[in-house]
């Protein structure tokens, strides 16, 4: 500044002003709404609306929570009980929830056996879900499945152990001939495993009672507990079956592909309530006379084939978005196909997949509920069926629907939450 220019000046500040703290509406819990509820007039009438409807939500909520009954012999003595305070009668499910999650028929003293192996499951799952994890965990998440069957099902534990046997035999049959080819690997691995199960088939015959557990039937499984069996069992085989779907759509022998592109679209083409039929009546007709192939054991595999379509069709989605680069990446490096898919390819075909095949996931988990159109007492038929024809609850339905919703939620968003804390851990967006 010019010293004629500074003559002009009327005032001068010669020393600094403290630091001082914004206004109190550029700061804080003020600003946030300001910007994010009240930001302009359409905002604004929008979130008017919305406060409205949530107050209108909790007026009629929050009474009938508060004002619940909890401890009721029938629907009679709870309407007695609740009388005009608009209260929910949630007796119902504290007297019946061992029903709702155990079935009506599963002994009571053996709850625990499916306890545990809930509780288990979240032991043998961690490992795979977090890579953090020591990978030793991995052992027992091999051995889970032969574990919870023996504790779910019963009987004698040398079945599971057999089943396993029976599965390192085929594993260690398909490594051995797998330089062959892999279709012949597999194929041989697969005679192996057969194998191993029918000559272990007469040991435990003839030791049915060694280290046996009480036999609990399929019939007598429901509730809660039967939605897990199938979502759990079905998500855990559809991964790997779509996987080899969409490897065997992109094949390029005109048989493997044609198998895998005819079976993905009659699947898909076919509602799941008629797979279930099917496997309810239809399915024990392919099978050899004499066998009784157990109806969850059925139903497993109508649902996983069901769900195996649609995660095919996502991975190969997946697959076609990959750069052709990274196919001749692979064929630069001198990998095989099966080098270049495991290590290369369908890392990067699964990341891109995450948000398909949880979205696939949770469909299924929750149209594990259409069993009961096949009088199977999942949650849902529970519910329908012996607690709301039974006289004592005819008429309790709002309580028991929001208590199963609740179950339902808390699972599916908890796959949600992993979903997206895996999608930022793997930098889906190609960062």
């Amino acid at each position: 500044m010019s010293e004629t220019h500074a003559h002009t000046v009327a005032f001068v500040r010669e020393t600094q002003l403290p630091q001082m703290d914004p206004p109190p509406g550029e700061t804080g819990a003020v600003k946030w709404v300001r910007e994010n509820l009240f930001s302009g007039w359409f905002n604004t009438i929008m979130t008017v609306i919305s406060l409205y409807v949530i107050y209108r939500l909790a007026a009629g909520i929050f009474p009938w929570i508060v004002n619940g009954v909890w401890t009721a012999d029938s629907i009679r003595e709870c309407r007695t009980m609740i009388g005009d305070t608009g209260g929910g009668c949630f007796a119902v499910i504290k007297e019946r929830w061992q029903q709702m999650l155990f079935g009506f028929q599963y002994p009571s003293d053996q709850y625990w056996r499916p306890t545990v192996a809930f509780i288990l499951l979240f032991v043998a799952v961690a490992p795979v879900l977090f890579m953090h994890l020591p990978r030793k965990l991995l052992i027992f998440t091999g051995i889970y499945p032969f574990l919870a069957f023996w504790l779910i099902w019963g009987g004698s534990i040398l079945v599971p152990i057999l089943a396993a046997v029976g599965l390192i035999v085929g594993y260690f049959a398909f490594k051995r001939f797998e330089r062959i080819g892999f279709m012949a690997g597999l194929g041989l691995g697969l005679v192996a495993t057969v194998i191993t199960w029918w000559v272990g088939g007469f040991v435990t015959g003839a030791m049915s009672g060694f280290v046996a557990l009480e036999p609990v039937a399929s019939r007598d499984m429901g509730g809660f507990m039967l939605n897990m069996i199938l979502g759990t069992i079905c998500v855990s085989l559809s991964l790997p079956i779509g996987i080899m779907l969409a490897l065997g759509r992109q094949s390029h022998l005109p048989i493997v592909k044609w198998i895998c592109v005819v079976f993905i679209e009659f699947v898909r083409g076919v509602p799941l309530i008629t797979l279930l039929f099917v496997a309810n009546v239809v399915l024990a007709y392919f099978f050899p006379p004499g066998t009784a192939l157990d109806l969850i054991l059925r139903v497993i595999i109508m649902i996983t084939m069901f769900s195996s379509a649609y995660i095919a069709e996502v991975i190969r989605g997946a697959l076609a978005a990959l750069p052709r680069g990274q196919y001749e990446a692979a064929d630069s490096l001198g990998l095989d196909y099966a080098q270049s898919m495991r290590l290369i390819i369908l890392p990067q075909a699964l990341k891109i997949s995450i948000p398909g095949i949880v979205n696939v996931a949770v469909g299924l988990f929750k149209d594990t509920t259409l069993v009961s159109v096949i009088s199977m007492f999942d949650l849902v038929g529970m519910i329908r069926g012996p607690i709301l024809s039974s006289t004592d609850w005819a008429g309790v339905y709002w309580e028991l629907w929001a208590f199963a919703a609740g179950l339902f939620f808390v699972v599916c968003y908890g796959i949600s939450q992993y979903s997206q804390w895996l999608e930022r851990k793997l930098q889906t967006g190609h960062r």
